[in-house]
């Protein structure tokens, strides 16, 4: 009964942010089919390159960081740059669930047990560990969260036993890419093989990009409901579609050769999720800042910092005094959102933002979506930072986002 509470309770909050359409109209039953696909775990890993946000955030120790959370990688390697404070919002509980469960594991588990639970995941003492270290701490929601079972019956928690990152609906939607690629003989693995760029590129051409010619892919790609393991609900699938004259197939064969030839892969734990579908073993591996040893005393003295809420972004500002918050990370939130959305997010961002505050915020297609669509008055307050958000772009290693954005507060 729990559960099913945790569920509808997402439910609710996802529908009333992505339900634009009645629901008898195509458009509606697909916003609704991905209210459905989203209740459960999405994110294991957010999919947005924490090096380049905090480069872009400038982040200082007396900032009041406001994000949404997703997987929580990036709000707890945030920790790293040693803001003052971070809320974590998200509409999915199983992030939040997600996010307080780093954030004990942060505080009470030695280093090496805190990597080999989330740097890993596929320890059977994982679980040993969460029951005699982490459940103590945990509030009863989130207990509640790890201790039940998913759609097919397993316990959450043994998740990290078994590889959590091919759980939820990401780490599925990878899962299938990468049996439809062995249906046409081809391994992705293959390419973490490559100690060049140059061999990285020779492997994308001759081995993964001839995949996006097969009949059956085609297919599959022109279907909005295929792309919901993405996150990305009809909504966003929409300006996927009209980011390049060649469509959708041309868009998403686009970001997999800047994953797969524009980074080395051995530095880059976002290629390596998607073709290896874990963290490359080994010391000296590329992972998210948050599980760099080097960084732990940090991450483990500052995650008090943080809280971890199931909210509505725009929501949670509104209840906020004026002129209090530094900086706004959205993902690509936006993507989903009407025009009346948006103005009243951003009035809340304005409303709440301290001078030189800073929003940063990621798009399917290439362009920042404001202009035209928020308030001239509102976004005149704003200055975008267009060089360096190109150059942001180029950078993020996660490579599967038109364009990454940053506004700074004008005086």
């Amino acid at each position: 009964m729990a559960n099913l509470k945790l569920h509808r309770a997402t439910v609710k909050k996802v529908g009333a942010a992505v339900h634009q359409h009645d629901g008898g109209s195509k458009a509606g039953m697909l916003e609704r089919a991905f209210t459905f696909a989203f209740r459960g775990l999405v994110y294991a890993q957010i999919w947005e390159d924490p090096v380049v946000d905090m480069e872009a955030l400038a982040i200082t120790p007396d900032c009041h960081v406001v994000t949404i959370a997703s997987g929580g990688c990036n709000v707890l390697s945030y920790l790293t740059a040693d803001p003052a404070r971070i809320t974590a919002v998200d509409l999915n509980t199983a992030h939040v669930a997600l996010g307080r469960l780093k954030v004990a594991a942060a505080q009470h588990l030695p280093a090496a047990a805190f990597h080999r639970f989330f740097g890993e995941a596929d320890s059977r003492s994982n679980v040993r560990v969460y029951q005699d270290l982490l459940r103590p701490h945990l509030d009863a929601v989130t207990q509640r969260y790890w201790e039940g079972r998913d759609l097919i019956g397993r316990r959450r928690i043994r998740g990290f036993a078994s590889n959590i990152y091919k759980r939820g609906l990401l780490g599925s939607f990878i899962g299938s890419a990468h049996l439809v690629a062995r249906l046409y003989g081809i391994d992705p693995r293959e390419i973490l093989a490559a100690e060049t760029i140059k061999e990285q590129r020779r492997v994308f051409e001759t081995r993964l990009a001839p995949v996006f010619d097969k009949g059956f892919v085609r297919w599959l790609m022109d279907q909005p409901a295929s792309l919901f393991g993405l996150g990305i609900p009809p909504a966003q699938y929409a300006a996927l579609s009209n980011d390049d004259p060649g469509g959708i197939r041309a868009v998403l064969r686009g970001r997999l050769e800047k994953l797969a030839c524009d980074f080395p892969v051995g530095d880059n734990y976002f290629a390596q999720q998607a073709f290896g579908r874990r963290y490359a073993p080994g010391a000296g591996r590329s992972v998210p800042p948050y599980l760099e040893p080097a960084h732990h005393a940090d991450i483990a003295a500052r995650a008090g910092r943080i809280d971890f809420l199931h909210a509505n972004l725009a929501e949670h500002l509104a209840g906020l005094p004026a002129a209090t918050r530094d900086r706004y990370i959205l993902l690509d939130a936006q993507d989903w959102m009407t025009d009346a959305q948006l103005n009243a997010l951003w009035r809340e961002i304005t409303r709440t933002a301290r001078p030189g505050a800073r929003v940063l915020f990621r798009t399917a297609a290439a362009p920042t979506l404001l202009p035209g669509r928020v308030d001239d008055a509102l976004l005149d307050r704003w200055q975008y930072r267009a060089a360096e958000s190109l150059d942001f772009t180029a950078r993020d290693r996660s490579s599967i986002y038109g364009g990454v954005h940053l506004y700074v507060l004008k005086g």
